[in-house]
């Protein structure tokens, strides 16, 4: 069973019998830190919700202590990475799941030694796979019942009725409220309970367990945010982070800069529509320096795939003209031989225009988006073609 809290204005009404305390909240911040399931154990037990026993290892032999500890024949492995699908995931040195269930602090041993510091490929992480550091090792549960629990944005009332949990309403309010209380004094976006499982002796645990954070939030979270695992970020994105770039790489053969992620959005669908795929999302946001345009030319052309360049900036608070000369001190100290398309609107696109043409690099300008989409995939293609015949 699912229920979902939605944080914006909700009570939790009906729940608690007496005193249904009314929330209020902000809107949703668009960036955010993900931490390991370890840490979200953590904090779900001094929020006062339990969770199975658990410690986490980085080696076999303290896997082993650990499972000696708890006591307990029955255990479970969880690998450490932020990825979904672990249990049906394999790890590159032909283990299979990175959730495992073993029986003596030996097999935990043997097990996790097979699991930390290799990588576990997942339909998530997809062929490269993400590098488990660490193991978690929790005694294991027998479900009866499982639910699961949310808090989000949005309304909810009669949360224990509708989960078939009346039996267990002030229980369930409690910890309803505890997952609330967290998830304001963390400055969560999300906190997630799945599965909320009840065994055959009618005790409730907190099996497992994600919690997204709001990176505006760094700077009164400052205990919380050291908790980042950076083996599990792209190393591009956490590179772009320290400019203010917004950066996601993809899959295809046209890198794109952009400012607004409206237009970021917009620019990746016309490339689609005119027989190409973009390399990445990479947003300059509206404040960009030419030092940060320079570093976002960069990290798009670190990238292998990237075989043509679009930028397509319309210029309000962001400046055409120090876009251009980001553009054109990259171009040269870089030493870019690959094709860059340049769609300038805006605030001093005359001045930029007037630069590009003084450089008298191989900067393409047009005017037109669908143009410069069109453009970019054509020269994409035939850069393409001639490095696989070795002429670049």
């Amino acid at each position: 069973m699912a229920f979902i809290l939605r944080r914006s204005s909700f009570l939790l009404a009906d729940i608690a019998s007496k005193s249904s305390p009314k929330v209020l909240a902000s809107g949703c911040q668009k960036r955010h830190l993900n931490v390991q399931e370890h840490v979200s154990y953590s904090f779900l037990n001094e929020a006062g919700i339990p969770t199975p026993k658990f410690g986490v290892a980085t080696s076999g032999a303290e896997a082993k202590k650990i499972a000696t500890d708890l006591n307990t024949k029955n255990l479970v492995l969880k690998a450490q990475v932020l990825a979904g699908g672990r249990g049906k995931g394999s790890f590159k040195n032909g283990l299979k799941g990175g959730v495992r269930v073993v029986f003596s602090p030996q097999e935990a041993e043997d097990i996790s030694g097979k699991m930390i510091n290799q990588l576990l490929v997942t339909k998530q992480t997809g062929a490269a796979g993400r590098i488990c550091n660490s193991v978690m090792v929790a005694e294991r549960k027998f479900p009866r019942r499982e639910f699961y629990f949310a808090v989000m944005m949005e309304r909810a009332f009669n949360v224990a009725k509708k989960v078939g949990l009346d039996d267990k309403v002030e229980e369930t309010a409690l910890m309803l409220l505890n997952m609330y209380d967290l998830f304001v004094k963390k400055d969560a976006l999300l906190i997630e309970i799945n599965p909320y499982a009840e065994d055959a002796a009618e005790t409730y645990f907190a099996l497992d367990a994600k919690m997204r954070f709001d990176d505006n939030a760094e700077f009164r979270q400052k205990d919380l945010f050291a908790k980042r695992d950076l083996s599990q970020e792209d190393k591009k994105e956490v590179e772009a982070s320290k400019f203010d770039l917004n950066y996601i790489a993809l899959d295809g053969s046209i890198g794109c800069l952009v400012n607004g992620a409206g237009l970021a959005m917009a620019t990746m669908d016309i490339i689609k529509l005119h027989g190409g795929d973009p390399a990445n999302f990479l947003d300059v946001g509206g404040g960009a320096s030419v030092k940060a345009v320079k570093e976002a030319f960069k990290i798009i052309t670190s990238d292998p795939k990237v075989h043509a360049i679009l930028v397509n900036i319309f210029g309000g608070i962001m400046r055409c003209d120090v876009i251009a000369e980001g553009i054109i001190q990259a171009t040269k100290e870089l030493n870019i031989k690959m094709p860059i398309i340049v769609r300038l609107q805006g605030t001093n696109v005359n001045e930029a225009k007037e630069l590009i043409k003084k450089s008298k690099l191989r900067i393409l300008p047009k005017d037109d988006l669908d143009e410069a989409a069109m453009l970019s995939v054509h020269l994409a293609q035939i850069v393409h073609l001639a490095r696989e015949a070795h002429l670049d």
